[in-house]
């Protein structure tokens, strides 16, 4: 079964692709679903939805932005982690996770690689899921977006860095320092996701974007939308 799903050089076949779409399709149902049983907070959750697909749109097009790439492999991207973490800091942690596994299904079938299911749990679901962890800091009101954004990029690379441990060692670059070896996973997916974090940091101290993205988070989240609407 598993030879059917993946090629020999670890991507998809077809039958791998109709495999995919459907897990997304019976996900969206499941999400529709919980969505409407939560009929007093249909208003919000529909105001929540429209905002992360947008973020999602951008996530998935900023991602085939890359800035350049690093000599041991990974790429930096144009900013697009900062999209996923705002969702989760924006709405909570549940919201986010559930945008990230989404996200990390779009990055499945946008660079597929497939070794064993756990890889890809790591590789996919679980790093990518683990952005929305950014919720943790919601309602922080110090430096809140920051520490969002950063525990979202972290969580994101432990599981990347589980799974090099666990699937990738053997594909070690002979170029990469034999002295370090040990922490190629680390030193492989924090590289890129780190330099990444640091031009985004350095984006959202801007203060002209901190009030913008605040702005978008005062008209996106349900209290302000009914505050708004008791003022009409």
């Amino acid at each position: 079964m598993f030879q059917m799903l993946v090629t020999a050089d670890g991507g998809l076949t077809t039958a791998g692709y109709v495999v995919s779409l459907i897990v997304i399709l019976l996900l969206a149902v499941f999400v529709v679903f919980l969505c409407r049983k939560n009929s007093s907070t249909t208003k919000m959750t529909t105001q929540q939805l429209v905002t992360c697909a947008v973020a999602l749109a951008l996530a998935y097009v900023t991602s085939y932005i890359k800035l350049f790439k690093l000599p041991f492999g990974g790429s930096v991207t144009l900013f697009s982690m900062l999209f996923i973490a705002l969702i989760g800091y924006w709405y909570g942690t549940k919201i986010g996770i559930l945008t990230g596994l989404v996200y990390g299904i779009f990055q499945f079938l946008q660079e597929p690689y497939v070794l064993s299911l756990f890889q890809v749990c790591c590789d996919y679901i679980l790093a990518f899921g683990a952005m929305g962890l950014s919720g943790l800091f919601s309602k922080s009101k110090k430096h809140g977006l920051l520490k969002a954004y950063l525990i979202a990029i972290f969580a994101r690379g432990a599981f990347h860095a589980l799974g090099g441990y666990l699937y990738w060692m053997d594909y070690m670059p002979d170029n990469f320092p034999k002295s370090l070896s040990a922490l190629y996973p680390i030193i492989y997916n924090y590289s890129y996701i780190l330099l990444e974090g640091v031009l985004t940091v350095i984006l959202i101290s801007i203060p002209s974007v901190s009030r913008a993205l605040n702005q978008v988070r005062t008209i996106t989240t349900p209290s302000a939308s009914a505050k708004l609407s008791n003022t009409l």
